[in-house]
């Protein structure tokens, strides 16, 4: 009975200790969770009033308060707070870090409006350290969240982002986009600094915009700033009334007052130097271990006691804590010192590294560039050259016909003027390989006299329009024969005088050509334009061969042109070894001059084009032979027909690469002439199909398309020949009888 009784009272004083002890756990537990809850709100507040140390120090007590499984979103939400210190602070790489651990233990309780606040974050972080692809996927999320949620408040912070990430970029106009539509939402809902960061950001995209891009950039941007200076001052906004400062460096800058810009950079370099010491001080604070700092009070503490109950000398005491002091300071200023190298010297790399980042964005824009580039002229090129082959290939025809004397003068003139427009049109859609000096230095004989009265025949029209006098005065004991580019010559001609007639009125224009020096059939002469025009400013003699330049504004207005003439007169003559010189006063006109050295030919004359020209019974052995040209162009069909007709060639026609493969099955013809771009298929997979059942019947391309950079692959799909449209009707006839020669000479093998 005695062992029942001694059972029962031992079961009642447990079940009593069980009743006392629960409510007493769980006392314990609220009350930790208060002091998580204070020490988490104390030190976000010490880090909105700047005090970075501090509030390092109790986001870490209450990190390692909360480390346990009864306090884990509590931990979680510190955590995301130390994230925003460290950004705060500029530790962009451990604010990165995290933020994403934070994410990654966020994922068992699925709160996606949390994980999405950190997503701002990391986008905001890589926006600052230069990791914009990053910075950009992670905005876009948040961005999606929030307008399938319709939440336009939290949304406001990711246009926040957009405007911060477009500012580095130097996407000023997107910036200022997305900070005016950011703007109001902070506004309405009184985030003051939000609201503070937007308009210090719109500010210096104002500031950075290109002026012309943006009428009036310069007063919005003063009134951005002025905003968010007032709002920075009235909420104590330490870090934007710093960088408003910086924005006051610029905005002198715009303004050309270097000394209100120099005091304004001191101001900010100063302030800003005050600050950043601040944060190198919380990243000293970190330096070694986060328990460190968290127990740095307690060991001090301990110390104190510890040198009381020694009962040490007070003489004793002053000298080992004089020496302890000492050493301590001296070991941090060395850590310090270690510290900011090795920060000054990351941020250096980081400097490279964005640099880097910008010459790849630059030079994969101007690759794209260059491709849209080459698209255009490649579609401009085949648009120009078809309506430029009927004016040639018409005057030939008209030329043919006998016309009177006057109208031959006319078409000569008109010929002459188609060749050079030829030649100026590949000249501009090849101007990068002109500047690069690909363009090749055609090697013919000419008559220099003839080529120069014909360029000033074919100016004649501009001077009398004008009425100006227009003269060559020339050295008749310069060689009648010369070895020389006589086109690309004709074309610096060209634009050298027509530039000399366009800024003069009622005036002369004189073309003078003397010979320098004659040795070893060499001649060196001086070519002379000289005008008594408006003339050119000392100022503008300096800009006037770029490209796409003129004197002013107002001139390009009077005078019209695209600036392109010189640009190409300046090209032309370096690739002949030559350089452009200039003489000009305004009001008094100008004289341009270059000199340049030909060798004396004793060859007979040839085509401009440097092929030979076919004598009369060349021409007649094409008589009678079976041509088929393959043209969807009725007028250009008709002209090609009537070319060949005139030397009694027989000549059929085929609109398109299908009839023309059904003509070629069906009809023995000497040669084919094929055009490249028709409807259905294309000139070139035509002669491809051709080639699977004739190998042997020669093709020649016919064709409008820019050639050069294709040549090879023209030869490989089975074409024997290429003629670019519009041609010379020698160079036409003579590649057509070349062809034949070389396919009767395989034949005969």
């Amino acid at each position: 009975m005695t062992g029942i009784s001694s059972l029962v009272r031992l079961s009642c004083f447990l079940f009593l200790f069980t009743i006392l002890i629960g409510p007493l756990h769980a006392q314990s537990t609220t009350d930790t969770l208060s002091r998580i809850q204070e020490l988490h709100q104390k030190g976000q507040q010490e880090r909105k009033d700047y005090n970075f140390e501090e509030s390092l120090k109790l986001l870490l007590q209450a990190y390692e308060l909360s480390n346990s499984g009864s306090y884990v979103l509590p931990h979680l939400n510190i955590q995301l707070s130390l994230a925003q210190l460290h950004y705060d602070i500029q530790n962009y790489d451990r604010a990165a870090l995290e933020v994403h651990a934070y994410i990654q233990d966020m994922k068992p309780y699925n709160d996606q409006d949390k994980v999405t606040q950190a997503h701002v974050l990391l986008g905001h972080i890589y926006s600052q350290n230069g990791k914009w692809e990053e910075a950009e996927i992670f905005l876009r999320m948040a961005d999606q969240y929030y307008s399938d949620k319709g939440d336009n408040t939290s949304r406001a912070q990711v246009l926040l982002g957009y405007g911060l990430l477009a500012v580095k970029r130097k996407e000023y106009q997107s910036a200022i986009n997305y900070l005016e539509a950011a703007g109001p939402e902070f506004e309405r809902n009184d985030q003051r600094e939000l609201l503070a960061l937007s308009e210090l950001y719109k500010a210096e995209a104002y500031i950075k915009i290109n002026p012309q891009t943006l009428e009036n950039s310069l007063n919005k941007a003063k009134i951005a700033l002025t905003k968010a200076r007032s709002l920075a001052t009235e909420h104590e906004l330490l870090k934007i009334t710093i960088e408003a400062y910086r924005l006051d460096s610029y905005m002198a800058l715009r303004e050309n007052q270097y000394v209100v810009a120099e005091n304004s950079l001191m101001t900010y370099e100063q302030k800003s130097d005050s600050l950043y010491q601040s944060f190198l001080n919380t990243l000293a604070s970190t330096y070694n271990s986060q328990q460190a700092l968290v127990n740095l009070t307690e060991i001090i503490d301990q110390q104190k006691d510890d040198l009381d109950k020694q009962q040490k000398s007070i003489s004793f005491s002053k000298i080992t804590t004089g020496l302890s002091i000492a050493l301590i300071v001296i070991l941090s200023l060395l850590t310090l010192s270690l510290y900011k190298n090795n920060n000054l010297r990351a941020k250096a790399n980081e400097l490279l590294q964005d640099k880097n980042n910008e010459l790849q964005l630059a030079k994969e824009k101007a690759e794209k560039a260059s491709l849209v580039k080459a698209q255009f002229l490649s579609t401009i090129t085949h648009e120009l050259r078809t309506p430029l082959y009927a004016v040639t290939g018409l005057t030939h025809l008209l030329l043919e016909e006998n016309p009177k004397p006057e109208q031959k003068e006319h078409l000569n003139s008109l010929q002459f003027s188609g060749d050079y427009l030829l030649s100026l049109i590949n000249n501009i859609l090849d101007l990068n390989k002109l500047e690069a000096n690909k363009v090749e230095i055609e090697r013919t004989t000419f008559q220099l006299k003839k080529r120069l009265n014909d360029v000033l025949i074919a100016l004649k029209k501009s001077a009398d329009d004008r009425k100006n006098t227009l003269r060559l005065e020339y050295d008749e004991s310069i060689p009648d024969k010369l070895e020389g580019d006589s086109v690309k010559l004709s074309q610096i001609f060209i634009n050298l005088i027509g530039n000399s007639l366009k800024f003069t009125q009622n005036g002369d224009v004189v073309v003078r050509v003397s010979k320098s020096k004659e040795q070893d059939k060499k001649v060196t002469l001086r070519f002379e334009i000289e005008d008594n025009g408006v003339g050119i400013s000392k100022k503008k003699q300096k800009s006037i061969f770029e490209s796409f330049s003129q004197a002013s504004l107002q001139i390009n207005r009077k005078f019209g042109g695209t600036g392109l003439g010189l640009s190409i007169v300046k090209n032309l003559l370096e690739l002949m070894g030559s350089r452009i010189q200039l003489e000009s006063q305004l009001g008094k006109g100008s004289k341009f001059w270059f000199d340049i050295v030909f060798e004396v030919s004793t060859n007979e004359l040839t085509g401009v084009t440097g092929e030979t020209v076919l004598n009369e019974e060349e021409y007649n052995s094409l008589g009678n032979r079976q041509i088929l040209v393959v043209e969807d162009n009725k007028i250009n069909q008709m002209i090609t027909r009537k070319i060949l007709e005139k030397r009694k060639i027989v000549c059929q026609v085929a609109d398109n690469g299908m009839d023309a493969i059904k003509l070629i099955q069906e009809n023995n013809f000497d040669v084919v002439l094929m055009d490249i771009h028709m409807p259905g298929i294309s000139g070139i997979e035509a002669t491809q199909e051709i080639r699977k059942f004739n190998p042997e019947l020669p093709i020649i391309a016919l064709t409008a398309v820019t050639i050069d950079e294709n040549l090879d692959e023209f030869y490989r799909v089975g074409f024997n020949e290429i003629i670019p449209k519009p041609f010379k009707t020698e160079e036409f006839f003579e590649k057509i009888h070349r062809t034949l020669e070389q396919s009767s000479a395989t034949k005969e093998v």
